[in-house]
């Protein structure tokens, strides 16, 4: 059903008040931005290194329980509400950015790679809760790099804009 005259009138007025709010706290959303992009990425760094250490004990132990723990604590009260924090503020930054830019959809193609991520660790992080990891540290090491990765082409992204 096709958008009455009226409804689309009401959408530009909302979207207007919307740019118009991010526009005068621009400054604040993006402080507050890059805050929750560093408590992220620390957890992004962090987890990965945990599982390294996690893989090489044996299941039951302490340090096994010990590390359930941290890793649980890491992913749940640092990672999970600075992921949401980032797409919230990022997602009101994106109301005035010139989406014509080639360097802001490599950015974000890798904002979402590292969603993707966080998932994943999240799922990992069960397996090891359940005592179910199959996967040795060298593998968990290797996975350590990719937020490193990521971020690297962030930062060129966001600082060079290179296109």
């Amino acid at each position: 059903m096709p958008l009455s005259l009226a409804r689309a009138g009401e959408i530009r007025v909302q979207r207007r008040v919307i740019a118009e709010f991010v526009q005068r706290w621009y400054p604040w959303i993006k402080a507050l931005h890059v805050v929750a992009v560093i408590a992220w990425m620390a957890g992004l760094l962090y987890l990965p290194r945990l599982f390294v250490y996690h893989a090489g004990v044996a299941p039951g132990s302490e340090l096994s329980e010990t590390l359930k723990v941290m890793e649980r604590r890491l992913l749940r009260g640092v990672m999970n509400p600075a992921f949401v924090a980032v797409w919230v503020l990022g997602g009101l930054l994106l109301v005035v950015q010139d989406w014509h830019q080639g360097w802001l959809h490599v950015k974000l193609l890798c904002v979402v790679l590292l969603s993707l991520l966080h998932h994943l660790f999240a799922l990992w992080r069960r397996d090891f809760a359940a005592d179910r990891n199959r996967r040795p540290p060298r593998f968990y090491r290797i996975a350590n790099e990719i937020p490193t990765v990521l971020l690297i082409a962030i930062v060129i992204m966001v600082i060079v804009r290179p296109f």
